[in-house]
């Protein structure tokens, strides 16, 4: 089912411009997407506007123009968003993500990986809108992998802290909430910084200068594509059954160091890898980092939701725009 809305459309053709109101359908269903200037909110808005929803993003620093400027600090901002559009589905991808951001800011992210979850979460049961928070493995300490839904949190710093905390506050308000656990993640980044995954591309590319990478903290790099994905298919799926609430993990199947990431990434692109050098040692500097938290998906899986992206195909798709000697292109992709 879809309504119907006018839009102006511009017709140009040489000699005459007109502005013409034409009849344009609208999906019924409706979805809310909070961070979606960030990496993950990108792909999840473009998944639900791909697939016959009525998608709209809410940002701030950066949201205009394509999406609204929604501050989740202030309750009432976000109060009027969610009366006005009456979303049937909130994703909420906003979050201070950065573990040692957290470290040295921890009541600016409290305040929003917190306080602003609950609140949304209040302002979504107060519309019957399901709300999916999106959460991390670093609720977990990484001693006893791989963790169930049903395992006990135990998060080493901050940044799991919070997460954690927000997973709470979202159930305490909104009993038909979901909590969505994913790991690291990369994609179709706007600039290599955006994901932890990405931005060792200019090392590996710099083949000239020896390069340090984590070979001790395991990972299972997870495509924002795999994730956006497995939320609107938790969404389609909540709405033919309203028993879908509860917490939820899902992550890429491919158990990688930093180290091997690289390396993989180096042969996606044919590029040498001999400069990498592997660091076993644990990190000592920077926020505490489980060594291996990766999430059982099974719950998911026997649903018949999931979606994995491999992990060299995925990464080739990312990384292609920010290859630095065009050479190698054509070898890559001719």
């Amino acid at each position: 089912m879809v309504g119907r809305e006018k839009e102006l459309t511009i017709h140009f053709v040489p000699g005459s411009c007109r502005l013409v109101e034409e009849d344009v359908n609208v999906p019924s269903r409706r979805a809310l997407i909070t961070g979606a200037t960030g990496l993950l909110g990108r792909a999840v808005y473009k998944e639900f506007e791909q697939n016959n929803w009525h998608a709209v993003g809410c940002g701030y620093s950066r949201a205009r123009p394509r999406f609204e400027q929604v501050n989740l600090l202030d309750t009432h901002a976000v109060h009027d968003i969610i009366q006005d559009f009456q979303p049937h589905v909130i994703v909420h991808c906003a979050a201070e993500r950065r573990p040692d951001v957290v470290e040295n800011q921890p009541d600016a992210a409290s305040q929003l990986n917190v306080d602003a979850s609950g609140n949304l979460a209040k302002e979504a049961a107060g519309i019957g809108a399901f709300l999916i928070y999106i959460s991390s493995d670093y609720v977990f300490d990484g001693t006893n992998p791989p963790y169930t839904e049903e395992d006990t949190p135990n998060p080493l710093n901050l940044y799991g802290k919070t997460k954690l905390e927000g997973e709470r506050a979202v159930l305490e308000n909104n009993v038909g909430a979901a909590v969505l656990r994913i790991p690291v993640l990369y994609g179709e980044v706007e600039k290599l910084e955006e994901s932890a995954v990405t931005i060792m591309f200019d090392k590996v590319q710099f083949s000239n200068k020896s390069a340090n990478m984590d070979h001790w903290q395991q990972r299972f790099p997870t495509n924002v594509k795999d994730v956006a994905s497995v939320c609107r298919q938790l969404a389609e799926k909540r709405m033919l059954d309203p028993t879908i609430k509860g917490t939820f993990h899902w992550s890429g199947n491919e158990q990688m160091t930093k180290y091997e990431m690289a390396c993989a990434i180096a042969d996606a692109f044919n590029l040498p890898n001999s400069h990498l050098r592997p660091i076993t040692d644990s990190p000592v500097l920077g926020a505490p980092r489980p060594r291996n938290a990766q999430l059982d998906c099974s719950k998911l899986e026997t649903l018949g939701i999931g979606q994995r992206t491999p992990f060299r195909v995925g990464i080739k798709e990312s990384l292609w725009p920010f290859l630095i000697d065009k050479r190698w292109r054509q070898t890559v992709f001719h």
